[in-house]
């Protein structure tokens, strides 16, 4: 099959081929990394022909910001966690530490992290839709720290994502996912410590 895909001849129909990259291209960028994967790679993994491939994902940049944008649209992230209703403030903002052991392969940590890494020039389509993430994430974080009453929710909010994003990186380089409880450590004395506006 693989030998087939190599080729250039449709192992399978290209039914559903888009929604099948996509799903190779996270497997592959999670455990290999972004730039380590080839279109190639991608193509082998789902599989399709690279003329399906390149039918979809004219270049390997339109495939990486194809990729976060379905992984936003997942609800796979940090973000589906921040907005739930059905949890207190409080835990909303201690999970964001609860970093996810992978059944298989490395701890990679965020993967909006990963992508402005591989990708350092900020104007690039990649670093530019990971920043909006983060600053997304920022907004977050400072609506639920506001929620809990605390006088100074942006600078408190900035601390919180500095240290979930710190803790996401040393996961990953440490490959331990439960490195995250030493930032949820820290992070939980800031909350718990901060100064509260006063009632009136």
């Amino acid at each position: 099959m693989a030998n087939g895909v190599a080729n250039g001849t449709t192992s399978r129909p290209g039914r559903g081929g888009r929604e099948r990259v996509l799903a190779a291209a996270s497997r592959l960028f999670a455990t290999q990394g972004i730039n380590a994967t080839s279109m190639e790679d991608v193509a082998a993994q789902a599989p399709v022909s690279k003329r399906t491939l390149y039918a979809h994902f004219p270049t390997k940049d339109d495939l990486v910001l194809a990729q976060l944008r379905a992984l936003v649209e997942s609800g796979d992230t940090l973000h589906a966690v921040l907005t739930r209703e059905d949890i207190p403030a409080r835990d909303r903002l201690l999970a964001m530490f609860d970093i996810p052991a992978p059944a298989t392969g490395p701890v990679r940590g965020c993967p909006f992290l990963d992508a402005a890494a591989e990708f350092p020039d900020p104007d690039s389509a990649a670093h530019a839709y990971a920043r909006a993430q983060k600053l997304l994430m920022l907004r977050l974080v400072t609506d639920l720290v506001t929620e809990l009453g605390v006088a100074e929710p942006e600078l408190l909010a900035e601390q919180l994502v500095t240290l979930a994003d710190g803790a996401a990186i040393r996961a990953m380089t440490l490959n331990d996912a439960g490195y995250g409880r030493h930032a949820r450590a820290a992070a939980a004395t800031l909350i718990d410590h901060a100064e509260r506006t006063p009632a009136e």
